[in-house]
C-alpha cells in the first residue's frame, strides 16, 4: 500500500486482487483506533470517485470508521459498460468482486481484525447483500442509499447482517422496490424514507442526513461485541 496522506488518519491507495490477472483500485482510510471498516459499493455507472460517496465517507471517517472506496470495474470494463450498460447490472460478477475485496480487508493487518460494513448504492446495494450473504462472519452491518436491493433476489433472505435501506421520498418506484426487498429479509432491518429527497439526494440537507443514518448504523453493529 502506498500512503498518500497523514496526520491522524491515513489513506492508502491500494489494489485489491479480484481475479486471476484483475486487480482493483482503491482508497483506503484508516483512523485511529478505528471502530471497523465500511467498504463502498457504488453503482451504476459510478467509480470511486463518486462526490456523494467521498461526502459519506468522510463522515463516517470522522465517526471514528476507516473506509475503502474501491472501483469495481477495471478501466477497460467501464468504457465498455458506458456504451452497453451491461456490467453495472452484472450482480453476480459485481458481488464476486465485493467478496474478494472484503477478503482483501480480512488478509490486512490493518483491517483484519475489524467488522466490516457495506455501503451500497444503486445496484452496487444487490451486489453488497449478495455478497453479505456468502460472507456472513465477516459482515456486520449494511447501508443501501437509493439502492435496489431486489435485484439481489434469493440472496435477501440469507443475510444476516443487521441492513438500513434508504430511500428519498420522491423516488417513488424505488421505495416499492425497497419495499418488497425489505420483505424479503429475515435480519435486523430498518426502512428509512428521507423526505424531499430524489434518487440522487441532490436536495439541501438530505445527503447529509444518509450520512448522519449510516453513521449511526455502522457504529452500533461494527462496535459490537460478536
Amino acid at each position: 500500500m502506498d500512503m498518500t496522506r497523514g496526520s491522524g488518519n491515513k489513506t492508502y491507495t491500494v489494489t485489491v486482487p479480484v481475479e486471476e490477472g484483475i486487480t482493483l483500485e482503491g482508497n483506503l482510510n484508516i483512523p485511529d483506533n478505528p471502530r471497523g471498516v465500511v467498504l463502498f459499493v457504488h453503482g451504476s455507472g459510478s467509480s470511486r470517485f463518486s462526490p456523494r460517496n467521498q461526502f459519506v465517507a468522510r463522515q463516517l471517517e470522522s465517526a471514528g470508521l476507516a473506509t475503502l472506496l474501491i472501483d469495481l470495474l477495471t478501466a477497460r470494463e467501464e468504457e465498455e459498460d458506458r456504451y452497453t450498460g451491461h456490467l453495472r447490472f452484472d450482480i453476480p460478477l459485481l458481488s464476486k468482486r465485493v467478496v474478494a475485496a472484503t477478503d482483501w480487508l480480512l488478509s490486512q493487518p490493518a483491517t483484519g481484525n475489524l467488522k466490516i460494513g457495506y455501503f451500497g448504492a444503486s445496484t452496487g446495494a444487490a451486489a453488497a447483500l449478495v455478497a453479505a450473504a456468502e460472507r456472513p462472519s465477516a459482515v456486520g452491518a449494511i447501508v443501501s442509499r437509493g439502492g435496489r436491493p431486489d435485484l439481489a433476489g434469493s440472496a435477501l433472505a440469507a443475510v444476516k447482517a443487521p441492513t438500513l435501506l434508504i430511500v428519498g421520498s420522491k423516488d417513488t418506484q424505488v421505495i416499492e422496490l425497497n419495499r418488497m426487498a425489505f420483505s424479503l429479509l429475515r435480519t435486523e432491518k430498518r426502512l428509512e424514507i428521507i423526505p424531499g429527497a430524489s434518487h440522487l439526494f441532490e436536495e439541501p440537507g438530505t445527503l447529509e442526513k444518509v450520512a448522519e443514518l449510516a453513521a449511526d448504523w455502522f457504529t452500533r453493529y461494527l462496535s459490537a461485541e460478536t
